[in-house]
């Protein structure tokens, strides 16, 4: 293959019915590593909003079970873009998170919000901060957005707004309006931050730190009430992700897709999972019959024991294999 290969198929795939398949293609063969990183960037960012990062402190899922809920949460929402909404692992997928979501009194402006960040983010990454080894397409950023719009309608969220340019007015709107301290938020940011860190060599964590803060713009800073990066730092960390990003253009083209099995850093479910299996069971929320679940300290909630990943009969074929 060659480099813009990828850029070919996806311009003569339609942004509207195709949405879904260009979406993947540019997470899982253009820009794996950026949309990872923007599309983390993008939650982190709710947490800046009250009523979703006080929420998720109530439940002390990213607080106590950081490195579940990260995996947790990167392999649904995989799941569903690799697989499509259609019966199989996407829909079980879909199905799991809606079912963990309406446990709880999560309000339409907020699911809007939350889904606005991942129709922004991506761009802002690639393009608006010069990121990415190129520039996402008008054509791209529509089918980004067409697919997100489905993701919606499916998580049935109302008033879904119909073109980009809407989506980036209501983030930012919303940003302005709602981000605010909350002691949930700010405990939830430093988990997340503090498990960043993990995924580097010790050595290298410190430096690490003061890169991952100088990514955090004004807005970010003043809500978590972080002392800001200085200008060396924020200098330093855009010049070498843009660095980067120039090595990047010279590189073949990723043939084989790179997904979350594929991440070192999801850890969770070394033998694998069921979609339908993994994320909590909040109360009155549906458990399956074979699953045992034990409860998470603190909180109502309840989580899936040591091993219940799989169902009993993919954990004894499992077991029989490495047997074998």
């Amino acid at each position: 293959m060659k480099r813009f290969d990828w850029y070919d198929e996806i311009h003569r795939l339609d942004a509207e019915a195709d949405a879904r398949r260009i979406t993947f293609i540019l997470g899982a063969h253009e820009f794996p590593w950026d949309m990872s990183q923007a599309l983390g960037l993008a939650l982190y960012r709710t947490y800046a909003v009250p009523s979703i990062g006080g929420l998720l402190g109530d439940t002390e899922e990213f607080t106590d079970r950081t490195q579940h809920r990260y995996d947790d949460t990167a392999l649904i929402l995989g799941q569903i873009l690799q697989h499509g909404f259609e019966p199989g692992r996407g829909r079980d997928a879909l199905r799991r998170m809606n079912q963990m979501h309406r446990s709880y009194d999560i309000s339409n402006e907020d699911y809007l919000y939350v889904l606005s960040t991942f129709v922004v983010m991506p761009p802002r990454w690639l393009n608006e901060w010069g990121f990415g080894w190129r520039r996402l397409s008008e054509h791209e950023i529509r089918a980004n957005t067409n697919y997100y719009r489905d993701l919606g309608r499916h998580m049935a969220i109302k008033d879904i707004p119909e073109t980009f340019e809407e989506f980036y007015e209501l983030f930012d709107s919303y940003e302005r309006e709602h981000f605010g301290f909350s002691e949930g938020g700010r405990a939830v940011s430093d988990s997340t931050l503090d498990l960043m860190l993990t995924f580097s060599p010790s050595w290298q964590r410190p430096v690490m730190k003061k890169f991952t803060m100088a990514l955090l713009d004004d807005r970010l800073t003043e809500a978590f009430r972080y002392r800001p990066a200085s200008g060396f730092w924020k200098g330093a960390a855009k010049t070498a992700l843009r660095a980067r990003a120039k090595v990047v253009r010279f590189m073949p083209p990723r043939v084989e897709p790179f997904t979350e099995k594929d991440n070192p850093n999801i850890k969770s479910y070394p033998d694998g999972f069921d979609p339908s299996r993994i994320g909590t069971f909040p109360k009155k929320c549906p458990v399956p019959h074979d699953l045992r679940t034990v409860e998470v300290s603190g909180s109502r909630d309840r989580v899936p024991a040591p091993g219940e990943a799989l169902p009993p009969e993919q954990r004894a074929g499992a077991a029989q294999g490495e047997q074998v």
